[in-house]
């Protein structure tokens, strides 16, 4: 049986771990999936620390990924910010800024958001939303509705990013999951097509539906933030619906890659 796949995509928070906790089995299944030498990269919209840290984080709780393999959304803005000389006035982490050190953004032309939760206040709010009505473009590094954290839900950014756009008239551009150029920027350097490719993730929107709409396969597990019925609520159904991350990459393994 010829290989089928020749790369995966994997989402990091609520796939294989939530904060410092590591799921169930992902350690042992990331080291079954490498021993296919099927090619593998991480792809996160996590926005609350900056690549660096997110890399010591996955490191520091057991996971062997090198920093190479892991292409966040942060990434993704930084190289649209630098295409369009931009200065943006910033919602995002603190933890996340080390991503943006250089740029300078005394005279902010642009408003870039992402998960912040100690920046979505009125204040803060309002200072974009006056740049925004004096034509700032508005950039999204995601939309995510809500994501898991150790204690339960909580709101993502996306409401945000929505209360800017109801309010200032203007169009948010995304850059994150789930875009298509988002995922095709994440194989660009893995010489792989979308059509041999499947993405590994717990949002049914934004990991699988998007990863479907860009070419590729994509398999939800049901962890992290997934709720019961996800998958049905979704236009493009996943191509297979896993209990966890162990479960996807045994299917992945059986039915997809060489024996």
């Amino acid at each position: 049986m010829a290989r089928r796949i020749g790369a995966i995509l994997i989402d990091l928070s609520g796939t294989i771990h939530i904060d410092d906790t590591v799921l169930p089995g992902a350690i042992e299944a990331l080291k079954r999936l490498r021993a296919s030498d099927v090619k593998i990269k991480f792809v996160t919209n996590t926005t609350k620390e900056s690549k660096r840290l997110l890399h010591q984080r996955l490191t520091r709780i057991g996971f062997d990924i090198s920093e190479s393999e892991v292409f966040t959304s942060l990434t993704a803005a930084r190289q649209l910010v630098d295409s369009r000389n931009l200065q943006p006035y910033m919602l995002i982490a603190d933890a996340a800024k080390e991503d943006f050190s250089d740029i300078n953004c005394e005279k902010p032309n642009a408003v870039l958001v992402g998960l912040a939760p100690e920046k979505f206040d009125y204040d803060h709010l309002t200072a974009a939303f006056r740049l925004l009505i004096d034509g700032a473009p508005l950039i999204a590094i995601h939309k995510a509705r809500y994501y898991k954290r150790s204690d339960g839900l909580a709101l993502g950014p996306g409401a945000f990013v929505s209360a800017l756009e109801y309010s200032s008239g203007c169009k948010a551009e995304v850059v994150g999951k789930p875009e298509s150029s988002f995922f095709l920027s994440a194989l660009e350097d893995m010489k792989c097509p979308a059509s041999e490719a499947v993405m590994i993730g717990d949002d049914a929107r934004d990991d699988v539906q998007g990863a479907i709409r860009a070419g590729l396969q994509g398999i939800l597990v049901k962890t992290g933030k997934y709720r019961e019925g996800d998958e049905s609520n979704i236009d493009l159904k996943p191509s297979y619906v896993a209990e966890n991350f162990a479960e996807a990459v045994n299917y992945i393994i059986e039915n997809w890659l060489d024996s």
